[in-house]
């Protein structure tokens, strides 16, 4: 039973995490990063709600897939099985991408964003990400 109720909280946290980047990825896109445009209210705004949700959602629902995670894998005994080896590298690449989009939106928020890292590929990189967590996880192919 501890083992079902560990899935669950994994699961969710996955998913309120990975919907936590798809969201900073695409503000960042359209606000922050918008090019020439001129800075709003209304911008900064949304930068700042983004910023607060990725602090107290996104931020700890990615620690808590970690450590969730991690002692799921040890229950099960996983280590040695390539394809969670794959799968935690993923997981990594995700983690760093967090990284980059939190500090962008940082920047973002204090004025610095438009000479921010060039992020308009993260929201494609966690989609591809996150299919190939799923399909590592259902099918485990290695």
């Amino acid at each position: 039973m501890a083992y079902l109720w560990l899935k669950a909280i994994h699961v969710s946290a996955a998913v309120i995490w990975i919907s936590g980047l798809l969201i900073s990825a695409l503000t960042l896109a359209t606000t922050a990063l918008g090019g020439n445009r001129p800075v709003t209210k209304e911008r900064t705004a949304i930068v700042a709600a983004m910023r607060r949700w990725d602090r107290s959602v996104t931020a700890p629902a990615m620690i808590l897939v970690w450590a969730v995670g991690l002692a799921l894998a040890t229950m099960g005994d996983w280590f040695p099985q390539r394809w969670l080896l794959i799968k935690l590298g993923v997981v990594l690449a995700l983690s760093m991408l967090h990284g980059l989009l939190s500090g962008s939106l940082r920047k973002a928020a204090i004025g610095q964003g438009k000479r921010g890292a060039n992020l308009g590929y993260a929201p494609w990189l966690v989609v591809l990400a996150m299919s190939t967590i799923v399909i590592l996880v259902v099918l485990k192919p290695f």
